[in-house]
């Protein structure tokens, strides 16, 4: 069943989110050393078949790019180049890390565990594409096949 992949931007680490084979639900995958991401979502999509690419993307609060955009920017262009056949979609990042961060509390996870960038990283990750597959419904699954 295809995929979709959600990524949480980051210049040190990226964190990765998958959906379930049916698109309803955003789980956490992995954090990734941001010079490795490409190689490691080349392996992923050889054991699954990916049919998009969810990235979030910064905004200040007055909905303009923040500074952090201009990194994803270059990264969507090597995503695109690396993957043509996959679509990228961007999704409002906003707050993410401060929910994720959320969600570990609530969900027991100990203070020192909670320290772990590489767990917010990757709960941001399946927020911004859970965010994402609920806006969007069932739309990313349409085709031009017939």
């Amino acid at each position: 069943m295809d995929r979709i992949v959600g990524i949480d931007y980051g210049r040190k680490r990226i964190g990765v989110a998958v959906s379930d084979p049916l698109c309803i639900f955003a789980s956490p995958l992995d954090t990734v050393p941001s010079a490795k991401i490409i190689d490691y979502l080349k392996t992923y999509a050889q054991t699954s078949v990916v049919r998009l690419f969810v990235v979030g993307y910064p905004r200040n609060m007055d909905n303009t790019p923040s500074e952090a955009a201009a990194g994803v920017t270059i990264f969507v262009k090597q995503l695109k180049k690396n993957f043509p056949g996959i679509p990228v979609e961007l999704e409002d990042e906003r707050f993410t890390s401060v929910l994720a961060h959320r969600s570990l509390i609530d969900s027991g996870v100990r203070k020192m565990d909670r320290r772990d960038k590489n767990a917010v990283d990757k709960v941001s990750a399946a927020l911004i594409l859970q965010g994402y597959m609920d806006r969007a419904g069932k739309a990313y699954l349409k085709t031009d096949k017939k």
